[in-house]
Formats: C-alpha cells, sequence, structure tokens
C-alpha cells in the first residue's frame, strides 16, 4: 500500500461477487503428464488455497469461492476476459505475452509471483548424477519440438556440457526410457516432473529433482485490467501472505499477538491494529487477520501444499522468503 493516500472505490467486480457471495475462481487441474502446450503439473490444491484467501479478504471469514476448472491455460484466460471467473489463481505471464495468446482485447495484470516454478532435470540418482555436469555424454529425454527443447538446448550450450538427445513424441515411452535407465534425466518445469515422480510409486525413491535451474517459469495470480481496485486487493492479498511470513505471523500465534497488540508498526497495519489502512483499497481492517487465520502465511501454504507436507515434496529454493536465500519480498504496508 505503499504510497495510498485516498480510499479506493468500490469497482464492479467487488461489487459483483459480493453480490454474488462467492469468488469465482479458476485453477489449473493438469494431470500428471506432459503435454506440448503446457509444461506445469497439477498444483490446484495449492491454486485452491489462494482462491481461498481472495474470498476471505473481500466476503469475510465464512467466504465461499467456487473453483472453475481449466486444463488448458488459453481457455483459463479466454474465460477471465469474458468474466467467468474474476481470478485466475496461478497464470504464467510467460505465456500470456507471447504470440500464443491474443491480448489485443482486455490486458491482463498479475501479483506477483506466488509459485517460482522453472525448468529442472529429474535424474536417476543411481546412476551417480548430482548436478547437470554429471550428465555430459548421458542421453536426456524430453518432449520434442517443445519450448522445452529450445531451453535445454540453450542451457546446455550456456554451460557447455556435450550431452545426447533423446527426444519423444510419447509420454509413455519417454517414462520407459527414463525407468529402464536409457535416458538418465528427463526435463520439464519441477512441478510437472514432481508429478511424474509420484507415478514411478516405489521406484520414486530413486529419482530426485535437481535444483538448477534451466529456464525460469513464474506462475502468479492473474486477473484483468479494466478494475484497479480489484486488481489492488489480489497484489495486497499476496503480499499480506508473505509479511505474515516475515514477521513471523502463523495460524497457531495470531490471536496470541492480536492479544498483545504489537508495537511494530508494520504487524500493526498488518492485522488492523493501526485503523485505516482496509479502507485503502475498500476493505475493512480485519481483512489480513481473516486471510492469515483461514490460510495460514505463505511459508504454511508453500509446506502444506507444495512443500514437505504434500506428495510433492518440492524444496522452496526460490520460493523463500529473500532473508533465506528466496525471492519472497513483501512490499512495505504504509
Amino acid at each position: 500500500m505503499t504510497g495510498a493516500t485516498a480510499t479506493v472505490h468500490a469497482g464492479t467486480t467487488l461489487d459483483r461477487i459480493k453480490a454474488a457471495g462467492s469468488l469465482p475462481c479458476g485453477i489449473n487441474i493438469e494431470e500428471p503428464e506432459y503435454s506440448t502446450q503446457d509444461a506445469h503439473g497439477n498444483h490446484s490444491v495449492f491454486d485452491a488455497d489462494i482462491c481461498k484467501a481472495v474470498a476471505v479478504a473481500v466476503l469475510g471469514s465464512n467466504a465461499k469461492f467456487t473453483v472453475v476448472p481449466f486444463r488448458d491455460e488459453q481457455d483459463a484466460l479466454t474465460a477471465l476476459k469474458s468474466g467467468q471467473i474474476a481470478l485466475l489463481a496461478t497464470g504464467s505471464p510467460n505465456f500470456i505475452n507471447t504470440a500464443s495468446f491474443n491480448t489485443t482485447n482486455v490486458g491482463f495484470g498479475f501479483a506477483r509471483p506466488m509459485f517460482y516454478d522453472y525448468q529442472g532435470f529429474l535424474v536417476n540418482k543411481t546412476m551417480g548424477i548430482n548436478s547437470p555436469q554429471d550428465l555430459a555424454g548421458k542421453k536426456i529425454c524430453y518432449l520434442g519440438g517443445t519450448e522445452i527443447e529450445t531451453q535445454l538446448q540453450s542451457y546446455m550450450q550456456r554451460e557447455n556440457i556435450r550431452w545426447l538427445p533423446f527426444p519423444f513424441e510419447e509420454e509413455g515411452e519417454m517414462e520407459a526410457a527414463f525407468v529402464t535407465r536409457n535416458c538418465a534425466a528427463i526435463t520439464a518445469d519441477v512441478s510437472q516432473l514432481a508429478y511424474e515422480r509420484l507415478g514411478f510409486k516405489s521406484m520414486a525413491k530413486n529419482f530426485e529433482i535437481l535444483p538448477d535451474v534451466i529456464a525460469k517459469d513464474p506462475l502468479a495470480p492473474t486477473y484483468t485490467l479494466d478494475d484497479p481496485q480489484w486488481a489492488a486487493i489480489v497484489n495486497w492479498t499476496v503480499e499480506a501472505l508473505i509479511q505474515a511470513e516475515e514477521s513471523g505471523i502463523t495460524q497457531a500465534n495470531l490471536a496470541e499477538i492480536k492479544t498483545k497488540k504489537s508495537d511494530d508498526i508494520g504487524i500493526r497495519r498488518l492485522l488492523g491494529l493501526q485503523r485505516g489502512y482496509g479502507q485503502l483499497i475498500g476493505l475493512d481492517d480485519a481483512w489480513a487477520a481473516r486471510v492469515i487465520e483461514a490460510v495460514g502465511n505463505y511459508g504454511e501454504i508453500y509446506e502444506r501444499d507444495l512443500g514437505s507436507g504434500s506428495v510433492m515434496k518440492l524444496p522452496r529454493g526460490l520460493n523463500n522468503l529473500w532473508t533465506q536465500g528466496g525471492l519472497m519480498y513483501a512490499l512495505p504496508i504504509r
């Protein structure tokens, strides 16, 4: 809320959501399989928590939200543009800013990335592979004719690693080559690789996702740019989740912190103990406290839905707070 000087008047999106009593929110429901159109895996649980956070901010503790599932990001953006949904929980700025989608009508805006996905390697640990350099002279599996292939070639050239390409048209054949050690690694976005690893069941323990980043692919809550107030609400809901983790506020200690009425001005503004900050985006002062109570802080959401507490077991990496070597950095509430 830095630089905000006046109350934001109610916009059409907020009015529409309040009248309906529910937030229509789009989420990704990709199956754990590869696609030439979408390199991301299924992160629908994480997406649902983002939907819930925004719904609670605007509709209160007992907020309802309607999940509208999409298997294809272009279909989701079309629904967003038409007003079928008010929010796409995690869209890809990389996708929208390419010629593959027509943005000549209503533009799209993004909150800060909530999940820094990236193209990486799933490797077979039993083959002694601990880094991309260990892939020198070995075959790497991927779906041919995709951006994944292009980015892999660029990365290996930059790193001066001589490797053997092993392209496939069918996912099943590629999996078989990996399991039988005919290729030493598969490359795709790590959210996809994590779901791919689940499919190997008892063998999954032999497969590891390397931390090395081949190419960036961030995902962020997405909205249309025709309603500045709605954009501000979505943006600041994301900032509040990150700030809560920075400030050490969790679902478990929220009530105690509110009772003690901290002297930390940032915490006071975040939790509505310092009056008048909610009105800057057209909400009451308790909106952020409700969100934290409902879904926890950003770190809690990540670990529960994508990290150590989830089936995906993705390390936080770039999704850590800036104080822990990551990219998550909340804007100050002023």
